[in-house]
């Protein structure tokens, strides 16, 4: 057991001293021992710290053992700990400011693979969900995404049920600690995931399964999914917390629409409604808004668009657009076109209207 991971989880375990005061004391002092040997007068200098916390700093040894009893049962089970300094901490969380300081893992997980896709929704799922869910990830074989959701009922475990079946990777995000598996009812199929994917959580062994848990671990699935998905969502829950927090760190977020007057169609059309995610007609969708279509087939032949119809100020706006990767934020392509946004705005809505182009969260838009 190396001292550096003791003095890393030790520091993840004080009461009240969260992921963002955790990561200022590591950049004032550089090193999570170093936090732990600085006096309480040079501790309450950082902001934030009062002397309370810092009185609980200094109480290493009781820390340290904690800490000890973590990675000690850790190691029994087979679980990693992963520090947000180290190469194998996940390079999409490393962005997110809350994101955990230390992140525990269990079975075959690379937590930076190329792809990944979440998928999420209600735990009260219809038929129709369902069978969304299972095409989504069948579909999703072509362009070899990692399949990330988080173990509860409905959607969820069908897309981690779905994911085993046809050999796909897949990860579950847990609110507990990794020893305990919530619900209890999957444990079984948690264990078939562990052979080709596996079980993450920011929380350290021994921790049991709360409701003020969730909404912080769902935002470990929005920070490590290059896209979301919800399939099927009251207007309140976790996966439009999921959702909403995915929208807020600019990932792409697309909404399985559903029946009108449904509640468990409200969320995904309210996602939709407010533009914080776009229609989920097919799994094209998720591949053009992440360029995954760029690499599949090479062979295929590069049909040439025809412009030459179209208006001056439409050509100019297509002619930035293919400068700058053929996709732009909206505010970046008023400002290279000099063009006001309302105009703007209606000239990309003609050429949406022409299929050579398309919309994506965020303002952004895509040649198509």
């Amino acid at each position: 057991m190396s001292e550096d991971k003791r003095y890393q989880v030790a520091l993840s375990l004080i009461p009240g001293i969260g992921p963002v005061l955790a990561k200022q004391l590591i950049n004032h002092f550089e090193t999570p021992q170093n936090i732990f040997k600085a006096t309480k007068g040079k501790l309450t200098k950082v902001n934030g710290l009062g002397k309370k916390l810092a009185d609980l700093i200094s109480g290493e040894e009781q820390l340290l053992a904690k800490a000890d009893k973590v990675l000690e049962a850790s190691e029994k089970l087979g679980i990693q700990t992963h520090y947000y300094k180290e190469d194998s901490y996940p390079q999409r969380l490393k962005s997110i400011l809350d994101a955990p300081i230390v992140l525990y893992t269990k079975g075959n997980i690379e937590l930076n693979t190329e792809r990944t896709l979440g998928i999420v929704g209600t735990r009260k799922a219809t038929k129709y969900g369902l069978h969304q869910t299972e095409d989504i990830v069948s579909s999703s074989q072509s362009s070899k995404p990692i399949i990330i959701s988080g173990l509860a009922y409905g959607i969820d475990v069908r897309s981690h049920e779905t994911a085993v079946k046809l050999n796909i990777p897949t990860y579950g995000v847990l609110a507990c600690g990794l020893d305990t598996i919530y619900p209890s009812a999957h444990r079984s199929i948690s264990q078939k995931m562990l052979d080709n994917g596996g079980l993450i959580s920011e929380y350290p062994v021994g921790t049991k399964a709360d409701a003020r848990l969730f909404p912080a671990r769902n935002r470990i699935i929005a920070g490590l999914s290059d896209a979301l998905i919800v399939v099927e969502a009251a207007a309140k829950g976790g996966a439009l917390i999921s959702a909403n927090i995915a929208h807020s760190y600019d990932k792409p977020v697309f909404a399985v629409p559903g029946e009108i007057g449904k509640s468990f169609s409200e969320g995904c059309n309210l996602l939709i409604r407010n533009y914080k995610a776009s229609i989920y007609t097919g799994f094209r969708d998720i591949e053009e808004a992440l360029n995954w279509d760029l690499n599949q087939s090479p062979s295929k032949k590069v049909i040439q668009k025809d412009y030459s119809h179209l208006s001056t100020e439409q050509k100019k706006v297509v002619d930035i657009l293919l400068k700058n990767g053929q996709q732009m934020q909206i505010d970046e392509l008023s400002w290279q076109s000099e063009t006001p946004l309302n105009q703007l705005a209606s000239i990309l809505l003609q050429l949406e209207f022409e299929g050579l182009i398309k919309s994506f969260p965020g303002k952004e838009y895509r040649l198509v």
